[in-house]
């Protein structure tokens, strides 16, 4: 039984979720929310935090900055409540109340941004509100969640090695897309590994971060308004994108189950099945990363008017109606091939 005196020192690493039962396809989920922050965003932020530790940046007088649609600022508030550091995180509209609750209620200022940039939507707002920040006065520290190789070393050391103990013939890897940390960490890891795993990013509707055309994204976590500085597509065999109707679809289908996640892990899901059902899958394996979970979206993916109003009548199943039914005769539609010349499958 662990025994911790620090919130971040919990994180459970080995619990998967079998989908067949549910979706019909060879897939199993990490769930990489059984912690105190609620998302798998507790790994960079702590690694992110003790970076800047062990470079003499942070001190008493520091107030941690960081720029986040809801989980990494949430990750970052438990740490810095447990560690006495100040934390302003710079938010959007799109951030979920109980999100935004939660981080006052540990401690942090959250300042929400709620004009969008011309060009680079609201990350870029968010962004450029940082900067001026930090121009005006020094004890802000920017850990730069975007920029911060931190953020995928932390998945380098944990996530990937996690997931090749449990599934050592893993063949196909399913990773959401935000800024990249988790796909770039569990990419460059495999990428070393004793057998070749295809790496499937998997990306919103309306996300630039592989070239697709820019779009409204109403749920906060995944994707992008601008290519992630983290990304190097030379290591993903194949970037597909989702639509948000089809998102909440899986996550309202996990949940019939029994499985209540967020709206990032109901994105993964969504790719991942439509991928495993346009391929001859029965003898692979397959894993897909769970970044979240779902108390956080009660009031949107889980509320019947929110999605409504946003999506139209027909985007939540019946009782009993399976995923597979809902997306009958739509194809998934993906972002241009993100491959690898010296990778071949």
């Amino acid at each position: 039984m662990p025994v911790i005196s620090e919130p971040y020192s919990f994180n459970e690493e080995d619990l998967y979720v079998d989908l067949q039962p549910i979706f019909g396809q060879p897939l199993f989920l990490k769930c990489e929310g059984f912690n105190f922050a609620g998302s798998i965003k507790l790994k960079p932020a702590r690694e992110m935090v003790k970076a800047a530790e062990r470079a003499g940046v942070l001190t008493p007088e520091s107030v941690l900055l960081e720029s986040s649609s809801g989980n990494m600022g949430v990750a970052l508030s438990v740490i810095a409540a447990s560690k006495g550091y100040r934390l302003l995180c710079v938010t959007d509209s799109r951030c979920n109340l109980q999100t935004r609750l939660l981080m006052e209620a540990l401690g942090a200022q959250v300042h929400i941004v709620t004009q969008p940039s011309p060009h680079d939507g609201f990350l870029g707002a968010r962004l450029d509100y940082i900067r001026r920040l930090c121009r005006q006065d020094q004890r802000y520290v920017w850990l730069s969640q975007y920029t911060n190789a931190n953020n995928w070393k932390a998945h380098y050391q944990t996530t990937a090695p996690a997931i090749a103990r449990t599934f050592p013939d893993l063949d196909v890897l399913f990773v959401g897309a935000g800024t990249t940390g988790t796909l770039m960490g569990c990419a460059r890891w495999f990428r070393h590994w004793h057998r070749l795993v295809r790496i499937v990013a998997v990306d919103p509707l309306g996300s630039v971060s592989f070239g697709g055309a820019p779009g409204r994204r109403m749920l906060p976590g995944l994707g992008m308004s601008m290519r992630p500085p983290l990304l190097d597509s030379s290591y993903v065999d194949e970037a597909i994108q989702v639509e948000e109707a089809d998102t909440i679809r899986a996550c309202h289908s996990l949940a019939r189950h029994g499985f209540l996640f967020g709206g990032s892990t109901g994105t993964v899901v969504s790719g991942a099945i439509d991928w495993l059902t346009r391929h001859d899958t029965p003898s692979l394996t397959t894993v897909a990363i769970a970044p979240d979970l779902g108390e956080r979206y009660l009031e949107t993916v889980y509320q019947a008017n929110w999605v409504r109003d946003l999506y139209g009548n027909d985007v939540l199943p019946t009782a009993t109606q399976p995923l597979a039914d809902t997306r009958e005769a739509r194809e998934t539609r993906r972002a241009p091939s993100a491959r690898s010349p010296g990778r071949r499958r």
